[in-house]
């Protein structure tokens, strides 16, 4: 069996895709398994890391502003396309997935042009405009959140929940605190922007380090690689004191078995792991996302009181108020843990997994 997992572009897409090729694996041992990513993303470096190969087309996204690039965008795509098809032609996969990201569509477009086995894996509560548009070509359509049969053919939907990486939600608490060298007896904050970062978080977050000190807190903060450099110096006279700015967190299972609290943004991922790891919230949503869709997703737990808001507008005044508040509230803490667990898919992926192979069964 021959399989093309095709996206990328932050975390959110990635990690996804990769959990779904590891029980891909672990249920087919022998699957040949091929990612299409984007040359220049993350993708290129973090599947590889992860024990699959990738290939690159060179292919980017619309900018936001009119800019001479994007006259360029179609041209850029018929040549992925043309690219994806010639891939496909030499790999001859038995089934396409694709997960959202730049590479996401071509492939799709060249798969489904010829007749391959397809399925898209929506993350988000409020679809994207290009999965939209896939829709109509693609055999099947895995979504997260009920109602999404207002963007898509209903006849295609599977609801499964997000893929999240199974040991996401098994470390160790102990382990946790040794790892990061963290002191057992003093509560944790865990402060993730995504991938790339989030300008808004880490500007809260270093303004907030002396309460954090005075309080006792200590402080787990993924900085994000555009951030990375301002705010180990920001963090830099705290470090006696637990308060640890990290470019990326490899180990997020421990990160998160040592974390009381955690403030996120919304993204999809973000959100399906706080669900299977029970962890309390505050999201706060990038604004700078397409149809406000990060808002969306943190609503649908904040309106099961599985979560807290703060608006990214509102998070340089109220964002620690809030976060240590909740520190010092273990009733509000319990709450919020028992509303979001009773949120989690944990059995997402194998479900995932289940639709892609009874594509592959019924070609």
């Amino acid at each position: 069996m021959k399989i093309i997992i095709s996206g990328g572009g932050t975390g959110g897409h990635i990690f996804p895709a990769v959990a779904i090729a590891n029980e891909l694996r672990r249920q087919q041992p022998d699957a040949e398994i091929l990612f299409v990513g984007a040359n220049g993303r993350m993708e290129m470096t973090r599947v590889p890391e992860a024990g699959y190969q990738i290939v690159g087309l060179d292919i980017t996204g619309l900018q936001r502003s009119l800019t001479p690039q994007n006259l360029l965008f179609p041209i850029r795509v018929m040549r992925a396309v043309r690219k994806a098809g010639k891939l496909i032609e030499k790999f001859r996969p038995d089934a396409v997935v694709g997960v959202g990201g730049y590479a996401s569509a071509p492939v799709l477009l060249a798969a489904t042009s010829r007749g391959i086995p397809s399925l898209i894996q929506e993350q988000n509560s409020y679809a994207g405009l290009v999965n939209k548009l896939l829709s109509r070509r693609v055999d099947k359509i895995c979504v997260a959140y009920e109602g999404m049969e207002k963007f898509f053919p209903s006849e295609k939907l599977v609801l499964t929940g997000n893929p999240v990486r199974t040991e996401i939600a098994s470390g160790s608490r102990a382990e946790a605190f040794q790892f990061f060298g963290l002191n057992p007896d003093k509560p944790v904050l865990l402060v993730i922007g995504g991938s790339l970062g989030a300008r808004t978080l880490n500007q809260a977050t270093a303004a907030a380090l002396s309460r954090l000190k005075a309080a006792g807190v200590q402080l787990l903060w993924q900085t994000g690689k555009l951030y990375s450099p301002e705010a180990a110096q920001q963090a830099a006279p705290f470090a006696s004191d637990n308060l640890k700015a990290l470019e990326f967190i490899q180990r997020m299972d421990l990160a998160y078995a040592a974390a009381d609290v955690v403030v996120s943004r919304a993204g999809a991922l973000s959100v399906s792991e706080l669900c299977l790891t029970g962890k309390p919230s505050i999201l706060v949503p990038s604004p700078n996302v397409a149809e406000d869709h990060q808002t969306k997703n943190a609503m649908a737990l904040v309106s099961k009181d599985a979560a807290l808001f703060v608006s990214d507008a509102e998070a340089p005044a109220k964002l620690y108020d809030t976060a240590l508040a909740l520190l010092q509230n273990s009733a509000q803490q319990q709450q919020l843990t028992t509303n979001v667990q009773q949120l989690a898919r944990p059995a997402a992926t194998t479900t995932i997994v289940d639709e892609l192979l009874k594509l592959v069964r019924s070609a």
